[in-house]
């Protein structure tokens, strides 16, 4: 009986013995292991991704803060690339990455002046509450104008800061609420929000390629391509691209004269 409790015990210690044994090299080997291949940190980009504000939103262009921060600190992306975080996040990256910060403000922006009162409608339109679904039925919306905004609120939708509301049938941004992250620019089928400069003083509100006439028709407000915006700008800051004049915010002096010459008004003042 002794002997048999003797064999038993030194069974439980060899048992003991060997696992411990086992454990110990194994911890060796991952030890071993673990160095041979150990991926280098990258200090500063640890420290730009804590500084960035962590929506991964992807407006910078990048999947989501830690494909920027990455970006950031191999000198692939400007200090200034987070939309979100703004001007005081680019001045801490900034400071992290040993540069200096030049952030211009930058809001959305909606070009397109036809809300209920001023454009018309081809039919009523009563299906889903979706731009993308309207804008691909026939016609691409109940709307006369078949560049104007529907004004169903997909932009609305996809904002996380609450920065577009749909005011009488037309979307409209509030800069000081806008962070500038893109997300309603992808969303837009007819592509008509677009990111400038926060101090863009003169915009044209409107994207319809269409003639003269065929615009008169379908909004009050359209631009019909008359060109006298670009023959009155003195500074050539504006250009017409199909049948849209663009300005030139680097080119502008903010004069106002096209505004003034604009004849269907569609040239916004949009701050004093």
């Amino acid at each position: 009986m002794v002997l048999a409790l003797s064999v038993m015990v030194k069974g439980i210690l060899w048992a003991v013995a060997t696992v411990g044994l086992v454990g110990l090299l194994i911890g060796i080997v991952l030890g071993i292991a673990g160095k041979i291949f150990a991926v280098e940190v990258n200090e500063k980009e640890v420290e730009v991704r804590e500084a960035l504000p962590g929506n991964n939103c992807g407006g910078c262009g990048y999947p989501g803060c830690d494909g920027l921060a990455a970006a950031i600190a191999a000198g692939e992306a400007d200090v200034s690339a987070c939309p979100v975080g703004g001007a005081a996040t680019a001045k801490e990256i900034a400071d992290i990455m040993g540069v200096e910060a030049d952030v211009v403000p930058k809001t959305a922006y909606v070009a397109c002046n036809g809300d209920c009162e001023k454009s018309k409608n081809k039919y009523n339109y009563f299906g889903n509450e979706s731009c993308e679904d309207a804008a691909n039925i026939p016609g691409a919306g109940g709307k006369a104008c078949s560049y104007g905004c529907l004004g169903l609120g997909s932009c609305v939708k996809v904002c996380e800061f609450d920065a577009i509301s749909v005011e009488n049938g037309i979307a409209v941004v509030d800069p000081d609420k806008c962070k500038a992250c893109g997300l309603c620019v992808k969303t837009c089928p007819k592509g008509l929000i677009s990111i400038i400069d926060a101090d863009s003083k003169y915009m044209v509100k409107c994207k319809s390629n269409d003639k003269g006439k065929v615009v008169m028709d379908a909004c009050s407000v359209g631009c019909i391509g008359c060109t006298l915006c670009v023959q009155s700008c003195n500074f050539d800051a504006i250009h017409m691209e199909g049948n849209v004049p663009v300005i030139d915010q680097e080119k502008c002096k903010k004069c106002g004269l096209c505004a003034m010459k604009c004849p269907k008004k569609c040239i916004e003042k949009r701050y004093e």
